[in-house]
């Protein structure tokens, strides 16, 4: 068994691992802290204000949980979504998690096994369901609607830049 560090050999161990919590920490900020990003609601009822903070009336009231909506700009604790409609407001990032969601838009489409339209059928979704995002590709997102997996072309959604390829 080592022996337990003593006197300078301590405050430097003790300090470097300070110094790595802090990394951690400013790192996880930094990423979310990236304007605009999409994020869900992670509450089933989420006050919307006309400002950030309390002493702003409240505009209106999402009612829909893991609903995708984007931060288009940060105050404090606070932060100012967009939904899919383009309406506008404040939120505390409390009522915020990463996790990332998709609406699906127009009609009805078809979820397919693989990214391309000449796989096999999973399932069909229609406009207006929430689906977890897990990834996506050049044109299509595999996404996670009720208990089905698979591909949606990615015009066929909102919640995603058109750029982004992976998601936790």
């Amino acid at each position: 068994m080592p022996a337990p560090r003593t006197g300078r050999a301590a405050w430097v161990g003790a300090l470097a691992a300070l110094v790595g919590l802090i990394a951690l920490t400013v790192a996880a900020d930094a990423a979310e802290r990236a304007v605009p990003r999409f994020v869900s609601l992670r509450a089933d009822k989420v006050n919307v204000r006309a400002g950030p903070g309390v002493q702003y009336p409240i505009v209106w009231v999402f009612v829909r949980r893991g609903l995708p909506v984007e931060v288009v700009a940060e105050f404090d604790l606070w932060r100012k979504i967009r939904d899919r409609e383009g309406v506008e407001g404040w939120v505390h990032r409390s009522l915020l998690a990463g996790t990332r969601a998709v609406i699906v838009t127009g009609d009805t489409h078809v979820l397919y096994r693989d990214p391309d339209a000449a796989s096999a059928p999973v399932a069909q979704v229609e406009a207006g369901v929430v689906a977890r995002l897990l990834a996506c590709t050049v044109g299509w997102c595999r996404v996670k609607a009720a208990s089905h997996r698979g591909w949606i072309e990615r015009v066929h959604l909102w919640g995603v830049y058109p750029s982004e390829q992976k998601f936790d």
